[in-house]
């Protein structure tokens, strides 16, 4: 597979990525879906052990259709047509995993992370809870390939469109756009959450961005949750910069609620969901001034 990594990224995934870019910039919100991409390389494919339906069971299915919407109020929506299963760039660059890649790892790799040792680096080893994907190893090779074809233009074009927002505004606020599979969440009183805000425990954005997404779905009957399970991945953690005028908030949509899960088929309450949304997002936009702008951004 590592000789022809570079034709199967060329074949099937051109491109691998996109912006759905507005009109006009109305807003210093960026908005960023990293898990939704469901073009499965055949190669991919070919040498996995499970069948395509398992392989979607890490994929955030639809979360870039739920969020179409943002251009249409001046806001990027980049997304990933690559799956997450493939490379995952809600991680470090080199998040690699020693029992996955066959001919040794540089010395810059992290290979002790909790995401590595649970199966679920930069190249995930398995899906779902255990379900392993590869019939063999990967050689470095082709590891390198993914992440320098994919991972590294991924986030340079997240950055730059960070940093027009940072231009036009003062500020930049990263939304991370995600969905969560039902059966897990359990919280105060064991109810389930419908989503799940997390700002990596206030810092990685201002706290009137999560009280104005959190005030917002619960107006509309949503439960909401904030940082547990899920307070914010790689992407969150580390453009969330406050201080330098960068905020990031994740969000985690669960999929019961737009879609069934066990044939990825869109619900009847798709529709609903994502006008929702739309109230949640127009809630941040209107929080907007209330974020002190940095001092530097400012002069």
């Amino acid at each position: 597979m590592s000789r022809n990594e570079a034709e199967a990224i060329e074949k099937d995934l051109s491109p691998p990525f996109q912006v759905a870019k507005p009109a006009e910039l109305a807003a210093p919100l960026v908005f960023n879906s990293p898990h939704s991409g469901r073009v499965y390389p055949s190669a991919f494919l070919a040498s996995s052990k499970l069948d395509a339906l398992t392989l979607r069971r890490s994929e955030d299915a639809y979360v870039e259709e739920l969020f179409g919407f943002v251009s249409g109020l001046g806001s990027p929506l980049l997304y990933a047509h690559f799956p997450r299963a493939y490379l995952d760039v809600n991680r470090e660059p080199y998040e690699l995993d020693p029992a996955l890649i066959r001919d040794g790892l540089p010395h810059y790799a992290n290979t002790q992370s909790v995401r590595v040792v649970g199966g679920l680096g930069t190249i995930a080893r398995i899906v779902s809870e255990s379900d392993e994907i590869y019939r063999e190893p990967l050689s470095l090779v082709a590891a390198l390939e993914r992440i320098n074809r994919l991972y590294t233009p991924y986030h340079d074009t997240l950055k730059a469109l960070l940093a027009e927002a940072r231009q036009a505004f003062g500020l930049a606020v990263l939304v991370d756009c995600h969905s969560m599979p039902s059966n897990p969440i359990s919280d105060q009183g064991g109810a389930r959450s419908d989503f799940v805000l997390g700002d990596r425990y206030g810092t990685s954005c201002s706290g009137e961005l999560t009280r104005a997404a959190a005030q917002a779905l619960k107006a509309q009957g949503y439960v909401v949750a904030l940082n547990k399970p899920y307070a914010g991945g790689y992407i969150t953690e580390h453009y969330g910069r406050p201080h330098a005028g960068v905020h990031a908030l994740q969000v985690e949509v669960n999929r019961a609620l737009y879609m069934h899960e066990g044939t990825f088929d869109k619900s009847s309450g798709f529709d609903r969901i994502k006008r929702d949304l739309e109230g949640m997002v127009r809630a941040l936009i209107a929080s907007v001034p209330e974020i002190a702008v940095p001092r530097a951004a400012a002069e």
